[in-house]
């Protein structure tokens, strides 16, 4: 039940006139980094709206967009400058006695001279503004949420496959491991033949033959990486069907599987071994790379 960081979310609601509109996207951070567009007449809300977009998504570089719009013959209001319509007629009135001209400066004119009429938004009912944007906000939550909830169950089966993969690979290492053994007593054994003479064997204890094969088992042991790695590829299977937040934790846990991958490279001590090795560690950071995208 991951959901991915990235998503888009839209939410539209009419009341009356009055008409919110709420676009949210979101892309991958580690935090939850918010960034507010809306008209100033709501900046009140802010607080709100901040939290209850991190109670709900939690993390990510998320961008808010809000627009407003009343429609009704109610929802702006004229306002007129006065002095300033004034201070115009006036002026027009002493232009017409100096050039001898008819006054003919109109209260039309007067009106679209700047500044003369201004336009502005009536004050709102802020408590009736706070339930109407919170409700579209939560609309708008809900429909990246679906697309999150989308695009986290499609990392989650790509991860899956790329954690089944790397169990393959664990299981073809272990099925090895015994034979690295095997084939470094075989080698030491026919060295030891070709460089004695039949005279020189005959003196030769084979005890030294099993204690170096010995030293040889102990240092290239992988059983504990091995079993440690079963353990941690069933904990990333749990971890990716949990319903809370699952980025953080398969971090780390790639982190763990990583070390032991990079331990098992080192004590292997086989060519075939160590192409496994490899391919593991591609496979460990494309799962990196995916989960970085997992609230």
């Amino acid at each position: 039940m991951a959901y991915s960081m990235t998503g888009f979310g839209r939410g539209e609601k009419i009341y009356d006139t009055r008409k919110y509109s709420i676009e949210i996207k979101s892309v991958n951070s580690r935090f939850c980094d918010i960034s507010i567009r809306m008209p100033r007449m709501f900046n009140y809300l802010d607080t709100d709206v901040r939290r209850i977009i991190t109670d709900r998504l939690l993390r990510g570089k998320i961008d808010v967009f809000v627009n407003y719009e009343d429609q009704g013959e109610s929802g702006q209001t004229v306002t007129v400058n006065t002095g300033l319509a004034k201070e115009y007629s006036e002026a027009a009135k002493a232009i017409a006695a100096v050039t001898g001209r008819e006054d003919d400066f109109g209260v039309e004119r007067i009106a679209l001279m700047q500044d003369v009429l201004s336009v502005t938004a009536k004050e709102i009912d802020e408590e009736a503004a706070s339930k109407e944007l919170i409700e579209t906000l939560n609309l708008a939550i809900d429909g990246m949420l679906e697309m999150r909830k989308r695009e986290g169950d499609n990392l989650v089966a790509t991860i899956l496959t790329k954690v089944d993969s790397l169990a393959a690979l664990r299981e073809e290492v272990v099925a090895r491991s015994p034979e690295v053994v095997e084939s470094y007593k075989q080698k030491l054994t026919a060295r030891i033949n070709d460089i004695l003479t039949s005279d020189q064997r005959e003196f030769y204890d084979d005890n030294r033959l099993a204690a170096e094969v010995a030293i040889f088992a102990d240092k290239c042991a992988i059983d504990e990486e091995m079993a440690r790695l079963n353990s941690h590829f069933s904990q990333a299977r749990k971890i990716l069907a949990e319903e809370e937040t699952v980025g953080k934790k398969m971090d780390f846990l790639v982190q763990e599987i990583n070390r032991e991958v990079n331990t098992t490279g080192s004590k292997a001590n086989d060519i075939e071994i160590t192409s496994r090795v490899l391919t593991m560690k591609n496979l460990i950071e494309e799962i990196r790379e995916q989960i970085q995208n997992l609230v």
